[in-house]
């Protein structure tokens, strides 16, 4: 059987689009993410650096790198908030990395966790106060989460919080191909982008280099791609150099909003989500 995925898609085809979506997801297939209409523009590539916090240099020399890196900032550490107004000085986007419930349940995510034992109500202050911890604040990205993401109630409570702000976006870090988080903020009218590859599941610039080349791979095959690193010395050390380069290599470094901006004004995103493309030396690591 052939596959269902168009090539091009135009405005003009989103109805049809739409009723193929819906016949290869019925028959079974895993559909890959649509390319963007980019006309004469360059591939896009958005990196976020995530785990930021905790440790003060790793946090300057993140936002020392070149071109509008994502500064994913934990709430409640000890130089979030210092960070974060460094961060936006720079003129880098600020995201709240929210702490959530893993699997691994004698783990905790972090101080202003969200977890399956949270109300309603608590997760409104909880979130609330993480956001007054980490200012400028543009977006969210959940730190770890692979159970909770996994749980539409509180997913939905958290996207209609973020829906009440009118100002945010959320980025699902995918650290379980079961998350749902994506699509309940699309159903909410969040704008919203999805991982697609984490850049140092192994701490070797080697390692690194590979992902990035997958992360360039995936941009000229789909016009954009986001990828996750951390403040890890082989990924500084690796992207220091890296990223001046894309430029020459035809590629767009741009903020990761301009990329989830360019997902929401597809009609089609929701019906054919973004596909996880990770290789085969490198999975999903539990932890994140």
């Amino acid at each position: 059987m052939t596959a269902c995925r168009p090539k091009r898609p135009y405005p003009a085809m989103h109805a049809f689009l739409f009723a193929t979506a819906i016949l290869c997801a019925r028959m079974g297939h895993a559909l890959e993410p649509l390319p963007v209409p980019l006309a004469k523009e360059r591939p896009m590539i958005a990196v976020i650096i995530d785990d930021l916090g905790n440790q003060r240099l790793p946090g300057l020399r993140t936002i020392g790198l070149e071109g509008p890196i994502a500064c994913a900032i934990m709430p409640h550490t000890a130089h979030a908030t210092y960070l974060a107004e460094q961060a936006f000085v720079a003129g880098k986007e600020v995201i709240l990395h929210l702490p959530m419930q893993p699997i691994e349940m004698n783990r905790i995510a972090g101080p202003g966790e969200i977890s399956l034992d949270t109300d309603r109500d608590a997760l409104a202050y909880i979130l609330e106060q993480d956001l007054r911890s980490v200012p400028h604040t543009v977006g969210v990205s959940n730190h770890m989460g692979s159970l909770i993401t996994r749980h539409p109630g509180h997913m939905r409570w958290l996207m209609q919080e973020l829906a009440q702000r009118g100002n945010l976006f959320f980025l699902d870090s995918f650290t379980t191909p079961d998350s749902v988080a994506y699509e309940i903020a699309l159903e909410t009218g969040i704008p919203a982008g999805r991982r697609h590859i984490f850049l140092d599941n192994v701490q070797t610039q080697a390692a690194v280099q590979f992902q990035f080349e997958q992360l360039k791979r995936r941009a000229r095959t789909y016009g954009y791609a986001i990828g996750i690193g951390h403040p890890y010395p082989a990924t500084l050390d690796y992207l220091q150099t890296a990223l001046p380069a894309l430029e020459q290599q035809g590629f767009q470094l741009v903020p990761v909003s301009r990329i989830i901006t360019l997902q929401d004004t597809i009609t089609a995103r929701a019906t054919l989500p973004n596909e996880l493309m990770l290789s085969k030396e490198h999975t999903l690591v539990e932890a994140r």
